[in-house]
């Protein structure tokens, strides 16, 4: 395993690219669809919505039959405890699954690679040394940089610990996921934070000053004017960030910068879709209650040339 690899755990790396300076550090929630969410010219944000932005594509390739056929199937896998009714927290879940399907692939994408002995677990002895074990072979006496090589041991095997919640030393897939994804998981919250700021603290005080909030943001070059949005962002920091006006941002701080508090909006489409479609008002939805409403639910060939999009019933 190559060390460019760490490039690809390190928490911020992956959300650096094509987004303003000034954002790459703040987790935003992915928007469940590009589309306005106006039902009366459409459900296609309800259908990216449930589906996911891809699948949701497909869908709009088949034909009503087959569109309607593969959502009975998928009603059957909401339908967790089998009780014959989707609830609403079945639905949330739901959505929710769809809309990390990114973060499931990449996961996907290492586990192979990770677990070594295909017990369907990760030690943290297995990704130590398939990421590490050339360079703790040699105690890193080939490495230009030592130091930077052992504080990334230091600071995964630390992530690891805290994704590791049973503290069996084993990761299970869901925890490993944590440990690649922290900003997903409440309990590693603090891990966001703490590696936030040792990112960004370069004199090692625990805090984040003015100089080293603009300066992970902005380097200015020879006789290079500073930017406007520079100008805008020291006055972010001391109007907003630095809530206290000490002059510092410290854990709290920096927890309300990175991680803001934001709509569950997969919750709310969720309550939307129970709304629609629940004819008895008990809550909760039966598999024939979204097949009568399936165009709500998912596209199809008819709906993508523009037939049935407002219809609220199967009348075909």
């Amino acid at each position: 395993m190559q060390l460019l690899l760490l490039g690809t755990l390190a928490l911020f790396v992956g959300v650096t690219v094509a987004v303003p300076a000034q954002e790459k550090r703040v987790h935003h929630k992915p928007d469940l669809s590009d589309h306005a969410h106006d039902d009366a010219h459409g459900f296609q944000y309800d259908h990216e919505a449930f589906l996911g932005k891809e699948e949701a594509k497909t869908f709009d390739q088949l034909s009503p039959e087959e569109s309607k056929e593969r959502l009975g199937k998928i009603v059957d896998k909401i339908d967790t405890n089998k009780d014959g009714f989707v609830s609403h927290a079945e639905l949330h879940h739901w959505i929710k699954h769809r809309q990390r399907r990114y973060i499931e692939e990449n996961v996907d994408k290492h586990w192979k690679e990770y677990d070594q002995n295909k017990d369907g677990k990760i030690g943290w002895t297995e990704y130590k040394n398939t990421t590490y074990g050339y360079y703790m072979d040699v105690e890193f006496d080939d490495v230009d940089d030592k130091a930077s090589y052992k504080a990334m041991l230091t600071r995964d095997e630390r992530r690891f610990t805290s994704a590791d919640r049973d503290g069996d030393g084993v990761a299970t897939r869901e925890e490993f996921t944590a440990f690649l994804h922290p900003e997903e998981f409440d309990y590693m919250r603090h891990i966001v934070i703490q590696e936030t700021i040792e990112d960004i603290d370069k004199n090692g005080d625990g805090k984040i000053d003015l100089q080293e909030y603009i300066g992970d943001m902005f380097t200015p070059e020879n006789g290079e004017n500073e930017p406007d949005w520079v100008t805008t962002e020291k006055k972010h920091f001391s109007e907003f960030r630095d809530m206290n006006k000490d002059g510092f941002l410290d854990a709290n701080e920096v927890s309300h910068w990175i991680l803001p508090g934001e709509v569950d909006h997969a919750d709310n489409e969720a309550r939307h879709l129970i709304h629609e479609t629940d004819k008895d008002n008990d809550e909760k939805i039966t598999k024939k209650e979204i097949l009568e409403n399936w165009n709500m639910f998912v596209g199809s060939q008819a709906t993508n040339y523009g037939e049935d999009l407002t219809k609220r019933h199967d009348e075909l």
